[in-house]
């Protein structure tokens, strides 16, 4: 235990005696989140600045702006028929709308018209004041039709209307998918971040290998077993500091709600760095150089966080290739996030921990199979 303690010791000075140690491993976990902020920071709602021209003046007309006041997110401000241009030109005005003389009096005629938007933003800007708008006058128009020209029966009805008997209550209920969607994005970066920095350490043998440095050490009572066990213990060190600086970060600087206790996200990565763990030796003992372990690497990590979801939601993805997902361990760890987001209990998700403990299991018994039927002492014990 105590060559395993000066080998750890060892390779994390060796590891981080350079501030490019320090970066690769310390620094990077937090890209995920700054890549997040960039992606859903400004995400929020917007006001939609509207300008009114009324030429109609009846009460009807009245009514009618004063509803466009009423809706959410719309600012509205009346304006005359002459700064129209210069108001949408310039930008201060999302659309205007036209109320011309004749508005109120096809309103009760039961054929709405004497109306129009201006806009240069289309209908992504015009299309929700139309939808409310236009129901609201195919309203009046159906209780005027419904009085048949009775005006003391209209008013009775329009009157009613505007103050129904069924009392509501509302209440607002805060939005938290951008919190999620964050954090998903967040931790599908650091899941790559931690399969890149879990390889990295344990291209470390190759490169000691390469300079005879492992070989000199073997020559010693330091024996293949526990150079490898304090590759990994340091590989495990590394994992949980990028864990724990990501959480911190996400909860306590950033306020970002995650959705989930802070214990279980972190368990979720915690398993996850044995599986990155487990890849990294396996790129080692089947590897006999630093290029060849790259290539590797290149060949399985960005791929399959591509095709599991990290950057992007799987769900838009063909269902052939999410069928492919199922078989990738980074898969498992972002859906496990989503069912404990979604308020499902840690037993509810077992199998899925059981999931990510079998790759890990997995990983770790090729590479000690490999590792145990390579006779090449130059390349492994």
């Amino acid at each position: 235990m105590k060559d395993i303690f000066w080998l750890v010791k060892n390779i994390l000075r060796v590891t981080f005696k350079s501030k490019k140690g320090i970066l690769l491993y310390i620094c990077t976990p937090l890209i995920g989140i700054f890549i997040s902020f960039l992606s859903y920071g400004g995400s929020g709602g917007t006001i939609l600045q509207v300008g009114i021209v009324d030429h109609d003046h009846q009460a009807v007309t009245t009514d009618t702006i004063k509803f466009i006041k009423g809706l959410e997110n719309v600012k509205v401000k009346n304006i005359k028929e002459s700064d129209v241009s210069d108001q949408i030109t310039e930008g201060k005005l999302d659309c205007v709308i036209t109320l011309d003389k004749g508005f109120a009096k096809s309103v009760l005629a039961g054929n709405p018209n004497h109306i129009s938007i201006s806009s240069i933003k289309g209908a992504t800007v015009t299309s929700y004041i139309k939808s409310y708008l236009y129901n609201y006058i195919d309203n009046i128009s159906a209780i005027s039709k419904a009085s048949n020209g009775d005006q003391n029966k209209f008013d009775k009805m329009y009157a009613d209307y505007h103050q129904p008997q069924v009392k509501m209550s509302a209440s607002v209920l805060k939005d938290t998918s951008k919190y999620k969607d964050m954090t998903n994005q967040t931790i599908g970066y650091l899941l790559m971040i931690m399969l890149i920095s879990a390889s990295t350490l344990a291209e470390i043998i190759l490169k000691e290998k390469g300079n005879r440095t492992y070989y000199r050490l073997l020559s010693t009572p330091i024996n293949a077993k526990k150079y490898i066990s304090a590759n990994i213990i340091v590989n495990l060190f590394v994992m949980v500091i990028q864990i724990i600086i990501t959480l911190l970060c996400l909860k306590w600087i950033f306020h970002i709600n995650i959705n989930m206790p802070v214990w279980q996200l972190g368990l979720i990565l915690l398993i996850f760095g044995l599986v990155a763990i487990g890849f990294a030796q396996i790129t080692v003992a089947f590897t006999n150089s630093t290029g060849a372990s790259g290539a590797m690497q290149n060949l399985f990590i960005v791929p399959t966080c591509l095709l599991s979801g990290c950057f992007f939601p799987a769900e838009i993805m063909p269902k052939a290739l999410q069928k492919i997902s199922d078989f990738l361990p980074q898969h498992w760890v972002l859906e496990t996030i989503t069912k404990l987001q979604q308020g499902a209990h840690l037993g509810h998700v077992t199998l899925n921990f059981m999931i990510l403990l079998a790759f890990a299991v997995a990983f770790f018994l090729i590479a000690i199979y490999k590792i145990s039927r390579n006779n090449n002492v130059r390349n492994f014990v």
